[in-house]
């Protein structure tokens, strides 16, 4: 039976929301949902989440636990394992994980079982929204067709002729635009980008957004949504790729890569700045433009901007541990049997996410040239295993002068603003900067790599 519930009625006070995934982007999310009034449910397969968030603590650095504990007292949030539970909302945003797998190819497993999770408790006039990052089209082929199993039907269409169509209920695409640790944009101030399947499930999307942002952008479909996202992702992708591959030629060139970009930067239009660093990390930058490019196949076509700017950047780690190697042999030292302290695993600076972290690369190698390897992140006193890694024997080390001068090299790979690197390149022997971290450190310059 087609529902009879309008898409205006996502507009309504006091909306049941429930997100899935209540990680980096789920979990800001249904704090926004709580905070615009309305009643939340964060839906989790780590019961230890699950028990944190109703207990209001944190796990994520940048969200304050004062936050969470407000809305679970006021009984606008809570979370829970139980995903029949998805019967009693009217709003289900979907959050999870699109990683690539060993053969970098996109793993969309994460999706596939959440959307076989809803399925059994999918509702009449339900609205399904994904936010997950992936290729387009994966709402229409993967995702419906798994929600419409149960017999309630969300037809595909555009245009006028698409207008009246009779369906079950909704469902959209809406990239996720989450930055980490980023102060000057808020989720409530980052426009969101929305597509539906058919025109009603895009005006219902659009409808529930406008609560929790200050500006909705309405694309004709889930396609052209799921677009957008990897094209803001490729783009940043293929330009640090660009100065990634500047800045090795400015070493050889006995050049400051950096300088020449701040004066580039000064031009008022016409270019946008772009810095290297020791490889691509993060949820997003690393990942995405392979989804494109494994889905371009399927059309015979090469995308070769993005296989291009993801072998220089795969590459980037790998140069940072020969300009290691290279910087100790100057000193007359073998990397093998050398100490060596990275500092920062975290992918960027000031924040707790390891995801995709160019550091993890980076240790991995080093262990495997014979490095006697540790580390420091005052976000991280100690790490786990991971997809991919296995760091879970190591901790922190204090940063003590007699400590940092114990080792053959410091490297930095996080360019933390908690770090005294007037401090470091006062102590250390050797010091590797591949973030540009030392630029205003004098004395000892001598001391300082640049790669």
């Amino acid at each position: 039976m087609a529902t009879d519930r309008k898409p205006e009625f996502f507009k309504g006070a006091q909306l049941r929301v429930g997100i899935i995934g209540c990680g980096y982007v789920g979990l800001p999310l249904a704090l926004r949902f709580a905070e615009a009034g309305h009643r939340v449910t964060g839906f989790d397969t780590d019961p230890e989440k699950v028990s944190k968030l109703n207990a209001g603590k944190t796990y994520i650095e940048h969200i304050s636990q004062a936050k969470i504990q407000q809305f679970v007292n006021s009984k606008h949030f809570s979370a829970t394992s139980d995903f029949s539970k998805l019967r009693q909302v009217d709003a289900v945003i979907i959050c999870v994980p699109t990683p690539l797998d060993e053969r970098r190819e996109p793993d969309l497993s994460y999706v596939e079982d959440t959307a076989r999770a809803i399925q059994p408790n999918l509702q009449t006039g339900q609205l399904v929204i994904l936010e997950s990052t992936t290729y387009p089209g994966t709402t229409e082929e993967l995702v419906l067709p798994i929600l419409e199993r149960g017999g309630m039907r969300c037809p595909i269409g555009r245009g006028p002729e698409a207008e009246n169509m009779p369906m079950d209920f909704f469902l959209a695409f809406s990239p996720e635009r989450e930055d980490p640790g980023n102060k000057q944009f808020g989720l409530a101030q980052i426009p969101k980008v929305v597509g539906g399947i058919n025109p009603a499930s895009g005006r219902a999307a659009q409808a529930l957004y406008s609560q929790v942002v200050a500006r909705v952008v309405p694309v004709s479909s889930t396609r052209a949504a799921e677009m957008t996202k990897l094209l803001e992702n490729i783009f940043r992708c293929v330009n640090i790729a660009l100065v990634n591959e500047l800045k090795q030629l400015s070493l050889r060139m006995d050049m400051d890569i950096w300088e020449v970009i701040d004066a580039a930067a000064t031009k008022p239009f016409g270019y946008m700045p772009f810095y290297p660093g020791p490889g691509l990390g993060g949820h997003c930058i690393p990942v995405d433009p392979f989804y494109l490019s494994w889905k371009a196949r399927e059309y015979d076509f090469a995308t070769r901007f993005i296989e291009l700017a993801g072998e220089i950047n795969t590459a980037m780690p790998y140069h940072v541990v020969d300009a290691i190697a290279a910087a100790l042999n100057s000193r007359e030292k073998s990397l093998k049997g050398s100490r060596v302290l990275l500092l920062g695993v975290a992918y960027k600076k000031d924040v707790d996410d390891l995801r995709e972290s160019p550091s993890l690369k980076i240790m991995q190698l080093l262990h495997e040239r014979g490095a006697l390897l540790d580390y420091n992140d005052p976000y991280f006193p100690k790490m786990h295993k991971m997809r991919h890694y296995d760091y879970s024997h190591m901790q922190s080390v204090p940063l003590e002068p007699a400590r940092l001068a114990s080792y053959d090299c410091v490297v930095i790979a996080t360019d933390h603003t908690s770090y005294d690197y007037e401090a470091i390149a006062d102590a250390a022997k050797i010091v590797v900067d591949t973030r540009n971290a030392t630029r205003r450190i004098v004395r000892n310059r001598e001391k300082i790599v640049h790669c």
